[in-house]
């Protein structure tokens, strides 16, 4: 892959002969098209990590503008996505051989070095709702009041995400999630927080599985 810089024809976009041209972090690129192989016979290992790829990328692509947010200190090179992309491939993967499955208690929807709650629960409630509860720890570290929290719910029976990025601040120690599209389903739930600012965030911290009840 090449940058180039805009001549008098500008950037392009698409493919041109074996050259696509595209744009990437705010810069225009160009790359050649790979050589495909006929007949190519992948290896165990590779048709493994070709598995790993497609399940974690099925899971991150319903979170993308939240992980562009919430991972973005560690998109040094590569996207923040692509970021969080890697971290939970190696981490939260739970099984060695195939069919793999996402571990949730291991998966991160957040990183960071702001510090997370001490404490921190979800519960279903009437009307297709999930509760959030949490200690208030400001204080600790770069930890403030001020800090705002983040929520994430995952159904892995639909493969969608809802969150909310910025809600209750820290000391308000509670915020619920009205969730009617997942009625009936078992979800997936985490917790984090975002400085004031929006410039820093924690460690997502996993809250467990839920019960979605009308």
């Amino acid at each position: 892959m090449a940058t180039f810089a805009k001549g008098i024809l500008g950037g392009y976009s698409g493919k041109v002969g074996n050259v696509i041209g595209t744009s990437w972090k705010g810069k225009d690129v160009v790359r050649s098209l790979p050589t495909i192989r006929k007949n190519r016979v992948f290896t165990q290992t590779q048709l493994d990590q070709q598995e790993k790829f497609g399940l974690m990328i099925q899971f991150t692509k319903t979170m993308s503008s939240l992980l562009s947010t919430t991972f973005k200190a560690y998109g040094k090179g590569v996207s923040a996505i692509n970021a969080a992309m890697s971290y939970n491939l190696q981490n939260a993967i739970n099984s060695l051989v195939s069919p793999f499955n996402i571990s949730y208690p291991l998966i991160l929807v957040s990183r960071g070095v702001l510090p997370n709650t001490s404490q921190a629960s979800a519960t279903g409630i009437a009307g297709n709702k999930i509760q959030f509860n949490w200690a208030n720890n400001a204080g600790i570290g770069k930890a403030s009041d001020n800090d705002k929290v983040i929520l994430v719910v995952h159904c892995p029976a639909l493969n969608h995400t809802e969150y909310i990025l910025g809600g209750k601040m820290r000391n308000e120690l509670t915020q619920t999630m009205d969730l009617p599209l997942f009625s009936g389903e078992t979800v997936e739930t985490w917790l984090a927080f975002i400085s004031e600012s929006g410039t820093i965030v924690s460690n997502s911290m996993y809250t467990g599985f839920v019960n979605v009840t009308a």
